[in-house]
């Protein structure tokens, strides 16, 4: 499933047309490092992957078991991924 993944990927068209990266670049390429086992290169391709899925559990968690915070959980988590997208794209495009 891996190497059907690794040879479908779909091509950015934000990048293709104005030719820069748009915030999601290279979270194809993450997960499927991911999905080989491979944390730090996921983590290099697309840093906020791994709390966005963090962030997709606590969710998937909240609606099952109704946590008493989960709402707030799920803000501050959002509010993480969001400042971790952010950040990276920054220094993607300061070239940090």
């Amino acid at each position: 499933m891996v190497d059907w993944l690794e040879s479908h990927m779909l091509p950015c068209f934000f990048k293709k047309y104005l030719g820069l990266d748009c915030p999601g670049c290279g979270m194809q390429r993450a997960l499927v490092a991911l999905l080989k086992g491979d944390i730090a290169g996921s983590f290099h391709h697309y840093p906020a992957l791994l709390p966005m899925l963090a962030m997709l559990v606590l969710l998937v968690l909240h609606l099952v078991f109704k946590f008493e915070r989960g709402g707030t959980w799920l803000k501050y988590t959002y509010l993480f991924v969001v400042a971790t997208v952010v950040v990276s794209y920054m220094a993607k495009l300061t070239g940090w």
